[in-house]
């Protein structure tokens, strides 16, 4: 359930903003607040990320997050893996429209 995409969202996230609410981090990964709740829960077990209670401006308790020095390792790996994945399914994607095109051309109609 924890894919790459989602690991390198999440680092990438917690990183930029290590105050970011399970709520906010959910609504910028497009998923659930229980899936968010997994996904963290998931990477602080792996020790990629240490999540600290502070008090936030409205007097709750909140986490602050910070990746471990395994999970700026981690961070790395995910986003060269990401980055291939992404790079191959753009040239798959990329091999389709010239096989579109190259029907449309030939298409008679």
């Amino acid at each position: 359930m924890l894919t790459d995409e989602y690991r390198y969202k999440i680092f990438k996230l917690v990183e930029a903003n290590p105050e970011i609410s399970q709520r906010e981090l959910a609504r910028k990964l497009g998923i659930s607040l229980g899936k968010t709740n997994f996904c963290l829960k998931a990477l602080i077990d792996k020790g990629l990320i240490k999540a600290n209670n502070f008090r936030n401006s409205n007097n709750k308790l909140a986490y602050a997050y910070k990746l471990t020095p395994s999970g700026i390792d981690e961070k790395a790996n995910v986003t060269i893996r990401f980055l291939k994945k992404k790079m191959k399914e753009y040239e798959l994607l990329k091999q389709e429209i010239e096989n579109i095109s190259q029907e449309v051309r030939h298409d008679p109609h």
